[in-house]
């Protein structure tokens, strides 16, 4: 294997290309490498497992395809039109592991692949498997229809992710050319930037149209770098400024931010805040819309302003990411709170519960602080990436490396599991991209400086002004707060300035915003540092100690964080965090489970002042640090409020679910207020599907129609017309008067249906016989089906439901009177 060039995935060196570039350069990818510690395993994983299970899944209906496309053979397209980019993405992952792991296995695999990805390319330079192979050509009710992907070559821009798809192949291209120095898929990726040129470039003729699911300017940058075609970057700019350019109505972005909800038809959605378009970028102040696509927007723009030195996109992204990191940032480090579009809420609309939080999003947003980083050389943007990494990321993707979440919730109530694959499967190759490029953002350097941006266990080489100099780093971060850098120069008296970030969660600064904060609060007496086991005065530069010496082999750098737990208390403004606080110690985001506290930590109260202790928990068989703390475990009936004291395990939140889909929660309440603990009761079912849980019925989510998809819910799937029973256990015995009950109906979708009948049955006690207050209620779809009867007491109350035969049926809210 033939390594040609330093593997550099964010744009641009200084000079580079004679265009300008950021100021701030990231280490080169093959000058690291990862020895031990947290991530050696989370490489190793990635390399060794999630490569080759992604392409597996892949080869059952992705790969297929430009296989098929090579061949021509019409009409055999499988999947998503999208669904082209998952490949690209697992190959520039795959090339970022053979930079570090030369593997022939691995290679030769790429180049069958490679090969038939050009055969697919069509012979102008197009390539999209989904038309290629003629999808979603033929008659449907009566007309032709087309799909996302219109009728013609580049006709539904806005949906058919035609120019998405290459721009992760451009990506992948560029990161296989610059490891092996084979130009097959970099020639490819050539003639599809020129004919984009061709079709959308900067001039009178060309197409005007607006990429929907941004990513190909930042890749354009990319291949610019890749190639020195000026023409490349001017495309980029071109597509940037495109957007807004059509004076969209303003009302459409004010609708969406406040309700959350796309403008009716795709078309009208996607020219607005979705997808960026309904501002120039140059005037965008608020980051609105699908998070994914905001992010590759803001990373694009980054690029192109690296490059150019545009200073309107500069202070663009610069008054975005003051929005997001002020009002709209989850503790985990996420983005995109809103399910409904996968998208950003309003200012402080960060629910725990309900937030979507979508792995890619955290990706996007940490690619963006690295870049943000690169333009300022401020640590403000390494705490957000550090933030992500170890929370928000991480969660993503399973031990094993081999299941993946898609959503990443701050809390659940069970029921919710990672999964091998999805129908949409952006999230499981993103991984696969991200994690070798990890290593790299540990470094960076600037002239005759050097910065260790993060803490992990690493040997590196930077190339600075006056010559290559040597780090390596010992540390059991982010378990432990002390880190060893050894330093070799390129020769004794080698003078430079050594940068050692200054963690934000360190010195009392979670976040570079009000948004969170520590309730005891860190400060500069929490971080030291010292050479050669003197003392060095450490004065704050934009999060930076700045040791400036002559520098000799031998010389060693020894850092010191205190890493004690902490309370983290949201804004004010945070409306579900209100009488709540979170867990942190050091960069690491706690959480309890299920499976450590008894099954339930949803009902329970951590005290402002509880004291924690530190103790360990096996997952798997890796030994994680946990906390436990006195706790209060609250039982509210309904009209009774009992508290049982309790000690509470609590974990890594990037850990969780990997023990079964239990409840988990990250902001505990700190008194036992009825308003924020929901009554608890115990429920069950004579069936429950494997993907739904009785929990369902009691989440408090009100849904709008029997056939809501996008709540929780309760069935007794596959069950058909038999007879079942639905159960709550309250706390204690007491008076009940009536039921509300939402059932689930996907008539059109599925066999669930109302049921044919339903009895209401209770007793005081477990050794009680079963009571009848309500019989044989015809049961009814898209509302409450109510019930009112004399007051009971009762402790245990129970739904018999008769399922209409051939059907099967659930619940997808039930409430207690």
């Amino acid at each position: 294997m033939k390594r040609i060039g330093f593997l550099w995935t964010f744009a641009l060196a200084v000079g580079a290309c004679g265009a300008g570039g950021y100021p701030f350069r990231p280490a080169e990818m093959t000058n690291v490498t990862v020895t031990a510690g947290f991530w050696l395993p989370r490489f190793e994983t990635n390399r060794l497992v999630t490569v080759w299970a992604d392409f597996r899944k892949s080869e059952e209906a992705r790969i297929p395809n430009f296989k098929n496309a090579a061949s021509r053979n019409w009409g055999t397209f499988r999947g998503i039109p999208f669904d082209d980019s998952d490949v690209y993405k697992i190959i520039e992952g795959a090339a970022y592991t053979l930079s570090t792991h030369p593997d022939p296995k691995l290679e030769k695999y790429l180049d069958d692949l490679i090969d038939q990805i050009a055969k697919a390319q069509e012979p102008d330079g197009y390539l999209y498997t989904a038309r290629t192979l003629g999808f979603n050509y033929g008659p449907k009710n009566g007309k032709v229809s087309f799909g996302m992907m219109g009728p013609t070559r580049w006709s539904n821009c806005p949906s058919s992710h035609e120019l998405y798809n290459v721009g992760h192949m451009y990506e992948a291209a560029v990161a296989y050319y610059e490891v092996t120095g084979k130009r097959t898929l970099l020639d490819v990726a050539i003639r599809s930037a020129d004919l984009v040129d061709r079709v959308f470039g900067p001039g009178l003729t060309q197409l005007k149209a607006v990429p929907g699911h941004e990513e190909i300017e930042l890749a354009l940058c990319k291949l610019h770098r890749a190639t020195g075609e000026a023409r490349y970057l001017k495309l980029a700019k071109h597509f940037l400024d495109q957007r807004g350019a059509a004076g969209v109505d303003k009302r459409e972005a004010a609708v969406f931010t406040q309700a959350g909800d796309l403008v009716k038809g795709d078309e009208m959605a996607m020219k607005g805040a979705y997808c960026q378009n309904h501002l120039p970028v140059t005037r965008q102040r608020e980051a609105v819309g699908h998070a994914v696509r905001a992010g590759y927007l803001y990373c694009g723009m980054a690029d192109v302003a690296a490059l150019t030195g545009n200073d309107a996109y500069v202070k663009a992204i610069d008054a975005l990411w003051a929005n997001v990191v002020e009002k709209k940032l989850h503790l985990n480090g996420s983005v995109g709170a809103r399910p409904r579009g996968e998208a950003f809420g309003a200012n402080y609309e960060l629910p725990n519960e309900g937030a979507y939080l979508e792995t890619c999003a955290g990706i996007a947003n940490a690619l963006w602080n690295q870049r943000m980083f690169l333009l300022h050389g401020d640590a403000k943007y390494v705490d957000v990436l550090e933030r992500v990494l170890y929370n928000g990321f991480l969660s993503g993707i399973s031990l094993g490396g081999d299941e993946f979440f898609y959503p990443n919730p701050q809390a659940s109530r069970g029921g919710y599991r990672r999964s091998k694959w999805f129908g949409c499967s952006c999230c499981p190759v993103n991984v696969v991209r991200f994690i070798p490029q990890i290593a790299q953002f540990a470094y960076a350097t600037r002239g005759d400086a050097a910065y260790v941006n993060l803490f992990v266990a690493t040997e590196a080489r930077l190339n600075l002004a006056g010559g290559d100099v040597k780090l390596a780093q010992r540390t059991d971060y982010p378990w432990k707060g002390a880190s060893r850098i050894a330093v070799t120069p390129a020769r004794d008296g080698q003078r430079f300035t050594l940068n050692v970030r200054i963690p934000g969660w360190c010195v009392g600064r979670p976040v570079p915003s009000d948004l969170y904060t520590q309730v005891v609060p860190g400060s500069p007496d929490d971080f030291s540092v010292k050479v050669n086991g003197q003392p060095v005065k450490v004065e704050p530069r934009k999060g930076y100690c700045a040791i400036d010496r002559a520098w000799k082999a031998g010389d060693v750098v020894e850092v010191e964080m205190n890493m004690p737990v902490r309370r983290i208390k949201a804004h004010d403004a945070v409306e579900a965090d209100r009488g709540r606080l979170a867990v942190e110690r050091g960069p690491i985001v706690y959480c309890a489970e299920g499976a450590d506290n008894d099954g339930h930590v949803l009902d329970k109260v951590v005290a402002a002042d509880a004291v924690f202790a530190e103790t360990t928990v096996d997952v798997l068989g890796n030994v994680y640090p946990a906390l436990k703390v006195p706790a209060l475990t609250v039982k509210r009936g309904l009209r009774t409020c009992t508290t049982v004291p309790t000690t509470l395990k609590l974990i890594p939140y990037f850990a969780w679910c990997h023990r079964g889909a239990g409840e988990m929660q990250t902001f505990f309440p700190t008194k036992a207020d009825p308003s924020l603990l929901g009554p608890t009761f115990d429920a069950r079912a004579s069936h429950c599907n494997a993907s739904d849980t009785p929990l369902a019925m009691c989440d408090g989510i009100e849904p709008k129609t029997s056939g809501d998809q996008k709540v929780r819910r309760m069935t007794f799937w596959p069950k058909k017309g038999s007879e079942e029973w639905v159960e709550y256990e309250l706390p204690a015995a007491e008076p009940v008067c009536g039921v509300d009950v939402y059932w689930f109906d996907d008539t059109g979708v599925g066999a669930c249906r109302v049921p044919e009948s339903w009895t209401v049955q209770v007793k005081p006690s477990a050794e009680a016989p079963w009571q009848d207050v309500v019989s044989n209620r015809p049961g009814v779809k898209d509302r409450y089906d109510s019930a009112s009867f004399a007051p009971v007491v009762a402790r245990f109350v129970r739904l018999t439901v008769k399922l209409r035969k051939d059907f099967s049926g659930g619940v997808l809210e039930w409430k207690l009177r």
